[in-house]
């Protein structure tokens, strides 16, 4: 929302103080409104939205209706335990129309077992201790209710590096595979394998996640780093992100082939542990 109202007061030709002066208010407000620091009721919005001469209807609803229900949502449970990364994250797609992740170093977030997600949070480091393990982890499963529920369309691509990949040993890997092969059968979920035969990968080597907004201009990429993650949203990003995900459409196999090519995956393991 604060990226939104920044890129809204810039393209009406406004500095920062100039706002400020045109809504009676101080810099320092604006500043922290468009940094996130501070919230703004929907009223306000609208306010900022007519002062910047912004037209652009379904996005101040869209907006107006964000700003309504901050506060209120499951993931506000969890603000003074976890940073407010974690909570951004589950923000962006409790608005989400739809959600659709690739990844090519572990199974996507939204997909995971309780036994996988406790192994990658036990790789952090510095080390992190039980209890703040045990919070990510809870935080985790319980952002996976929304595409669970069938509340929101989720297409997952998955590299097949990452369904090899394993995290505390073949045990907690198969029963994850396993997982995968049962979330297939939900209708609200797609799954499909970026197998290793393709003749390269159609994008970054990063794992990456897309998610559509109410409107076009909400759309947000979210890209994994070591230290955490990057969020982008400016128009010429998010058309490029949407050409890598066109690009994996085309090149991943389909879903009944990636459900058997993971339950092979799956046996394959088993045999050998």
């Amino acid at each position: 929302m604060g990226a939104e109202l920044r890129r809204m007061r810039e393209q009406a030709g406004f500095g920062g103080s100039q706002l400020a002066r045109l809504l009676g208010v101080t810099p320092a407000q604006v500043t922290q409104v468009e940094s996130a620091r501070s919230s703004v009721s929907a009223d306000r919005l609208r306010t900022i939205a007519a002062v910047c001469m912004c037209t652009n209807h379904p996005l101040i609803d869209a907006l107006a209706a964000m700003a309504s229900e901050r506060g209120s949502e499951w993931w506000e449970e969890y603000r003074g335990s976890l940073g407010t990364p974690f909570l951004d994250v589950a923000e962006i797609e409790g608005h989400a129309q739809k959600i659709s992740t690739y990844t090519i170093t572990f199974v996507p977030g939204l997909l995971q077992t309780v036994g996988y997600a406790t192994s990658v949070f036990a790789r952090a480091i510095p080390p992190l201790p039980h209890q703040a393990v045990d919070t990510r982890v809870a935080f985790r499963m319980q952002r996976q209710q929304i595409v669970r529920s069938g509340a929101v369309p989720y297409s997952a691509f998955i590299h097949e590096s990452a369904l090899r990949m394993q995290f505390s040993g073949p045990l907690v890997l198969t029963e994850q595979l396993g997982a995968l092969v049962k979330d297939a059968g939900n209708p609200g979920i797609s799954i499909r394998v970026v197998p290793f035969n393709i003749e390269s990968l159609p994008g970054p080597s990063e794992n990456l996640t897309f998610t559509e907004g109410p409107v076009p201009e909400l759309d947000t990429v979210q890209i994994d780093v070591s230290h955490g993650h990057l969020l982008l949203d400016s128009p010429a990003q998010l058309a490029s992100y949407r050409e890598i995900f066109s690009r994996l459409d085309s090149v991943a196999l389909p879903e009944d082939e990636s459900r058997d090519l993971i339950q092979s995956i799956k046996k394959e393991i088993e045999s050998n542990d």
